[in-house]
């Protein structure tokens, strides 16, 4: 009897975590929902819708790197392997930008697939670039929307490099992405 409560007590407490995350979700409270999702992975990890909308959510926070695990769990349906090859990609587009940025990598012969994320769009508009001097910022228009465009530039925090995206619509910031 006693282990029918604890088990009926712990289905509950997930339950109410992953309706808090979608709630959360819903709310655009991304980063709450990532932070959430993350605490909770390793007693959810099989639980593929848990682990996808903790994986958007880390996605829409800028939390690119915790999308590593999500790749290699989500495996079981078509719809899940497919959220796995696109992080995928966002990952190491992210990876690649930046190591084209701090340690001048040449990325112009590269041919990646690519997403609608705005970590895609700018890695794609900075690999076409021809053989260029090293700038300390990148303005690139997009190629779908006349009046949005992109910053990318590397700040120093610290030791550590960080690598900024900044998103304009008409000369208005409209958000600011920074990955490490």
């Amino acid at each position: 009897m006693k282990i029918a409560i604890i088990l009926f007590l712990a289905f509950n407490l997930y339950a109410d975590i992953k309706q808090n995350m979608f709630n959360l979700y819903q709310n655009e409270k991304f980063e709450d929902v990532c932070k959430l999702g993350f605490n909770n992975l390793r007693s959810n990890n099989k639980d593929e819708e848990f682990v996808s909308l903790y994986a958007f959510a880390c996605l829409n926070s800028d939390y690119i790197d915790r999308l590593a695990i999500p790749i290699a769990l989500l495996k079981s349906t078509s719809e899940d392997r497919a959220n796995s090859a696109y992080f995928s990609v966002i990952l190491m587009q992210k990876k690649l930008l930046y190591h084209a940025l701090v340690d001048k990598y040449d990325l112009s012969t590269l041919v990646l697939p690519t997403t609608d994320y705005v970590l895609s769009k700018v890695f794609n508009l900075y690999s076409k670039l021809e053989t260029h001097e090293p700038r300390l910022f990148y303005l690139f228009d997009d190629p779908n929307d006349k009046k949005l465009s992109y910053k990318l530039y590397i700040i120093k925090d610290g030791k550590l490099q960080k690598m900024v995206i900044e998103e304009f619509y008409d000369t208005v910031n409209i958000k600011r992405h920074i990955y490490w």
